[in-house]
């Protein structure tokens, strides 16, 4: 027993270089990609609630599309479809464009539910105010669906985290880019995959915990119907 975990212990020590390297690609395609989808899935979320009818349907078409397709071929149809189209994108390009269109249509989901929960009355209060449509949401229910919608961001993010992985399919060098190379450069591949689990494990335990922070500091009692 002991002389296998010294192997492991030896083993750790010679792969934590480049398993730290991916992992801060990893963080880094994470980051890039929820901000893409936030800045798709933001003003999406707000056209499936108050948008006219088109866009509504067009927004709709959208989500329906990402959301019933695997990532897996969205993927590949970004990093091999679009050069038959005349766009070339690296591979990292590739990962953030196509993680970011996916989380883009989950994010404008959360946000429409987050809008709807907001009660009527809100708007109904701020159009007798004398707003207009377009004020009511920017200024009184949009900031409250903002602080609803947190919870569901919050696990948008940790999956995210885990949907990284799948880039390794188009040899972007993240954590399990970098765990196939060393699997197959020390012939050890359960060992290696165990520790890239354990970071995985520490990264969302980390962000998980951050995010529950953000929750509890932005809740406004009362909002969601709690106990003041």
């Amino acid at each position: 027993m002991d002389e296998k975990m010294e192997r492991v212990v030896e083993l750790f020590g010679a792969v934590a270089p480049l398993l730290w390297q991916g992992t801060g690609v990893t963080l880094q395609i994470a980051a890039l990609s929820l901000l893409l989808g936030m800045a798709i899935g933001l003003p999406a979320g707000i056209a499936r609630v108050y948008g006219p009818r088109w866009l509504q349907q067009a927004t709709g078409t959208y989500v329906v599309l990402v959301q019933g397709t695997p990532l897996l071929i969205q993927l590949f149809l970004v990093y091999y479809g679009l050069p038959d189209l005349g766009l070339t994108l690296g591979r990292l390009e590739a990962a953030f464009l196509t993680l970011g269109l996916n989380s883009g249509a989950y994010q404008a989901e959360y946000l429409r539910g987050a809008l709807q929960a907001v009660p009527v009355g809100q708007m109904t209060a701020a159009r007798a105010l004398g707003m207009s449509q377009g004020q009511a949401v920017r200024s009184i229910v949009l900031p409250q669906a903002l602080r609803l919608v947190l919870p569901a961001w919050s696990n948008e993010v940790v999956a995210m985290l885990k949907y990284t992985a799948v880039v390794f399919l188009i040899a972007v060098p993240d954590l399990m880019g970098q765990a196939k190379i060393l699997a197959s450069r020390y012939f050890a591949p359960i060992p290696i995959y165990l520790i890239v689990a354990v970071f995985y494990i520490v990264l969302v335990g980390i962000t998980y915990g951050v995010l529950r922070q953000l929750e509890r500091r932005l809740r406004v009692p009362g909002l969601t119907g709690e106990p003041t």
